[in-house]
C-alpha cells in the first residue's frame, strides 16, 4: 500500500493564483523525490462546524479559503527520505508560501483503504 502525506492550510483569496504556481513547483519537487501523486485543492463547500472544522483547525481568517492537499508515496521510507532531502532543497524559499505557514497542519497516513 502507499503513504500519504496531507496538508491543510488557510490561503488569502488574493493568492489562489500564486499558490496554484507556488503548488505546481513544489509538486515538481516531490516528484523528483518519488512522490507518485500530488493534489491540490482550493475549498468550494467547507461548512462551518458546531465544534471544530476545517477553518478553524487553521485558523482561517474572513478573505481567506481553506486548501487541501495531499502527496502520494510508494511508501512511509520512501516520503521520510524525501522530507529529509526537501529541508535541504535549495528550490524551496519558506519566504515565497502565499500563505501563514505557521497555521499549515500536516501529517503522514497510512493508508487503510484505497478504491482503485
Amino acid at each position: 500500500m502507499s503513504y500519504v502525506e496531507g496538508f491543510l492550510m488557510a490561503v488569502p483569496n488574493a493568492n489562489k493564483q500564486a499558490l496554484r504556481e507556488s503548488a505546481a513547483k513544489f509538486a515538481a519537487i516531490l516528484k523528483d523525490y518519488g512522490a507518485s501523486r500530488v493534489v491540490d485543492c482550493w475549498g468550494d463547500d467547507v461548512p462551518d462546524g458546531s465544534v471544530t472544522d476545517f477553518r478553524r483547525a487553521v485558523k482561517a481568517e474572513a478573505q481567506e479559503t481553506v486548501v487541501f492537499a495531499w502527496a502520494e508515496w510508494p511508501s512511509k521510507k520512501m516520503r521520510d527520505e524525501a522530507n529529509a532531502k526537501l529541508r535541504g532543497d535549495a528550490r524551496l524559499q519558506p519566504s515565497e508560501m502565499p500563505f501563514d505557514g505557521k497555521r499549515m497542519i500536516f501529517g503522514g497516513f497510512e493508508v487503510l483503504h484505497d478504491s482503485n
